[in-house]
């Protein structure tokens, strides 16, 4: 089912910034927030390294597309912060068509320097980063780039950016992408 209402997807790499970002736009829009992540360690009463960990990244996968879909399916415009890997899934990048899509982009380096100083529990948290995060998150931005493009109205480039500049860049994109 294809909603009628057009919601803010915020799509990029861990550590780009979509929760605190999708955080305060929200608010700026008057809009509900979703954080993917938190619904599906609500939904499954775990911690997304619990779920990789039991159920492996394919069980971890069927559960973020299903908070996509419920989260896209809502009747009231929202913004919704998904998780770095969403993209990774056809069907989940057919979903996001219908929305706006901002694409947090950053260099691996920033990633690197925000995941470790993370208030979700910084490496703990991500699975996906490895013993070598760098070199993780660089074979990631190689291997989503085309998939991020492939989704994004439009891309914000954040590296440089403080959080009240990047939620005004998306605030302005939002508001040209509705017109």
């Amino acid at each position: 089912m294809i909603s009628a209402v057009r919601h803010v997807a915020l799509v990029g790499l861990m550590g780009s910034g979509k929760s605190t970002v999708g955080r305060r736009l929200a608010r700026s829009l008057g809009r509900e927030f979703v954080d993917t992540d938190t619904r599906v360690e609500v939904m499954s009463a775990r911690s997304i390294r619990d779920i990789f960990t039991e159920d492996g990244e394919e069980g971890f996968r069927d559960r973020e597309s299903q908070v996509l879909v419920e989260a896209l399916d809502a009747v009231t415009s929202s913004v919704i912060a998904t998780g770095g890997g969403v993209v990774l899934r056809d069907a989940n990048r057919r979903s996001l068509v219908n929305h706006s899509v901002i694409w947090l982009r950053a260099r691996p380096e920033t990633l690197v320097d925000r995941v470790a100083s993370s208030t979700r529990g910084g490496a703990e948290h991500r699975p996906l980063i490895g013993t070598d995060p760098l070199a993780n998150l660089s074979l990631m931005a190689n291997e989503r780039r085309t998939m991020y493009e492939e989704v994004s109205d439009v891309i914000i480039d954040v590296d440089a950016l403080a959080i009240d500049q990047i939620v005004r860049s998306c605030v302005e994109a939002v508001k040209e992408l509705e017109r």
